[in-house]
């Protein structure tokens, strides 16, 4: 009867006129929005996340050995975990490759289960690099990197640390150190904002430091650096806020975003607070978890107090923005608006909060993971693009990247810069 019905319809030619219709009058995507992207930089060795750009200009990247493999330096490969950016396509390892090759390599193999190598005068697999307000460069190790086969190494003391370059000479002014009290050996210090205003309370006057710990071992939470005692501390270790979402699912390109390490079944994506942003004037301190689509802050002075009840009160102290789609990297302009990555919808979203609103800034079909965004003093936001979630620790397992990586720029609006909390 069906295939009789078909001859019908085709002899009658109502079948032969259906399959001339035209979708042109459809309304489709147009997948873009914004701002057109400028490319800066095309990263063809190893892969990146952190973007930094000073006053001058000059550009540096970091290439976590905790999120690939082969970023791992064994010590003898030339491997670096920060570098310079020296031109479109080339890296030069920064301040020196001597810092970036621990003796032995990063991993301490004389450990059972293997470890960080804790060697505080050596980068081991740093997570971020920033330039704070006075221009120098900063350099967040996490002390803990991948084995060959996928496995990440727990961290031990002097490897976990905060370190300080003076961008006029290129050598290290400063270097603190994480106790195992702060920085866990499970934990994994992700990224870093800078205040470095000398009138804040409870602070030595040299400014301070906040950082996410994104573990996927699960004690997140927000820590806190004196930078001119070197006393370091946490916050919002209980909270669910910086906790990944139970059984988060995500979306990248059509494909869901479960979690994969080798040897165990895929699992939900277990990272908690990464992206981190002070407002321009420095008060409130906003944060997202990458298993999550709601936008926190909480006023630093709640962070800064180490007071009996600092704990309560900086839990009661959070507010919830709503949500804001997928997020990794985060960053302020003085505008005040907070920038976040929108990777479901290729895109690069802002929060307001003069109205309380989130929206697209830029769109493009070139975006794919946005992982870090650095302000330049141009008038520019620039950001990563590097495809973390098309490697072998999502689903399905395989490393589905395909170089280069990208680094981009967009112009802020309203003359929108970088503030200068000093």
């Amino acid at each position: 009867m069906i295939g009789k019905s078909i001859l019908a319809l085709a002899s009658t030619g109502v079948l032969a006129s259906a399959q001339l219709i035209s979708d042109s009058e459809l309304i489709t995507d147009p997948g873009v929005y914004g701002p057109p992207l400028e490319l800066v930089h095309l990263y063809y060795d190893e892969f990146p996340t952190g973007i930094a750009v000073s006053a001058k200009g000059r550009m540096f990247s970091n290439y976590p050995g905790g999120l690939d493999a082969t970023n791992v330096n064994n010590g003898t490969n030339g491997k670096y975990t920060i570098a310079e950016l020296t031109g479109n396509r080339t890296e030069t390892p920064y301040p020196s490759l001597e810092v970036n090759s621990p003796p032995g390599g990063a991993i301490d193999y004389t450990t059972y289960p293997p470890t960080g190598a804790g060697l505080p005068d050596y980068f081991i697999g740093s997570q971020s690099v920033v330039i704070d307000p006075a221009d120098r460069a900063w350099v967040l190790d996490t002390g803990r990197v991948l084995t060959p086969n996928g496995t990440l190494v727990g961290a031990t003391y002097g490897g976990p640390k905060l370190v300080g370059i003076n961008l006029n000479n290129n050598t290290i002014f400063q270097t603190i150190l994480f106790p195992p009290t702060v920085a866990y050996a499970d934990s994994y210090l992700n990224d870093v904002r800078f205040d470095l205003r000398r009138n804040l309370s409870g602070t030595s006057g040299h400014g301070v430091a906040y950082i996410t710990d994104s573990s996927t071992e699960g004690r997140n939470g927000i820590v806190i650096v004196d930078l001119g005692t070197g006393e370091s501390w946490r916050h919002l270790d209980g909270s669910p806020t910086v906790h990944p979402v139970n059984e988060f699912l995500a979306y990248l390109w059509g494909v869901p975003l479960y979690g994969y390490q080798p040897g165990k079944p895929f699992t939900y994506i277990p990272f908690g607070s990464d992206g981190i942003a002070l407002s321009a004037d420095g008060e409130d301190l906003f944060w997202k978890s990458v298993a999550g689509r709601y936008l926190y802050s909480i006023p630093t002075k709640r962070l800064r107090d180490r007071s009996m009840t600092s704990e309560i009160l900086a839990q009661q102290s959070i507010t919830n923005h709503g949500q804001t789609g997928i997020t990794d990297g985060m960053e302020t302009d003085t505008n005040n608006f907070i920038y976040h990555g929108n990777m479901e919808q290729n895109a690069v979203s802002f929060y307001n909060p003069a109205n309380g609103t989130d929206q697209v800034f830029v769109r493009d079909p070139r975006i794919n993971w946005v992982d870090t965004f650095s302000t330049g003093t141009d008038g520019y936001l620039y950001f990563t693009v590097n495809q973390l979630v098309f490697g072998p620790l999502t689903y399905p397992g395989t490393d589905r990247r395909q170089k280069p990586w990208a680094l981009f720029r967009v112009p802020l609006p309203n003359n929108g810069t970088k503030p200068r909390l000093v």
